[in-house]
């Protein structure tokens, strides 16, 4: 099952359930997917959908950081609980050693050596990792191993 039948499902069944804050992320997510749609002017593969999930997830997280340096804890909070819910739509993530095993492998393919060769190598990783790993993270372990 693709996550747009996930979604329809998960949207029936918490409104079922009463759920009118999983309800709420559901619907949110589903016209994020719909926007895509729209935008691209084609029904989503698997692998898009997907993309565009990692973009709603990087959006609470940063929103996160941003209502915590604030103080708003209560809007944080309401960004946690959603991101939960998107999280349980995104395949497991990679940990820290199987992405870096990546990041070597692409940097020996590429025989990249300093940071003017880092999109080259980020881009390889992107493709290899999909939704994996967020791209944050891939950027900050390149960065690392090309300046080290």
């Amino acid at each position: 099952m693709g996550i747009t039948e996930q979604l329809t499902e998960a949207m029936k069944t918490s409104m079922k359930a009463g759920d009118a804050e999983r309800t709420s992320v559901v619907r949110l997510l589903r016209g994020a997917l719909k926007n895509e749609e729209i935008k691209v002017g084609h029904v989503l593969e698997e692998a898009e959908a997907l993309k565009v999930l990692q973009r709603e997830a990087k959006q609470r997280r940063d929103s996160i950081e941003a209502y915590r340096s604030a103080g708003r804890d209560d809007l944080a909070d309401k960004e946690e609980a959603e991101l939960v819910v998107i999280a349980g739509y995104l395949p497991e993530a990679m940990s820290d050693e199987e992405l870096a095993k990546v990041v070597d492998e692409v940097i020996a393919e590429t025989g990249a050596t300093d940071a003017k060769q880092m999109g080259a190598v980020i881009g390889g990783v992107m493709k290899r990792v999909g939704a994996r790993a967020e791209g944050g993270a891939v950027s900050r372990l390149v960065r690392e191993k090309l300046a080290g």
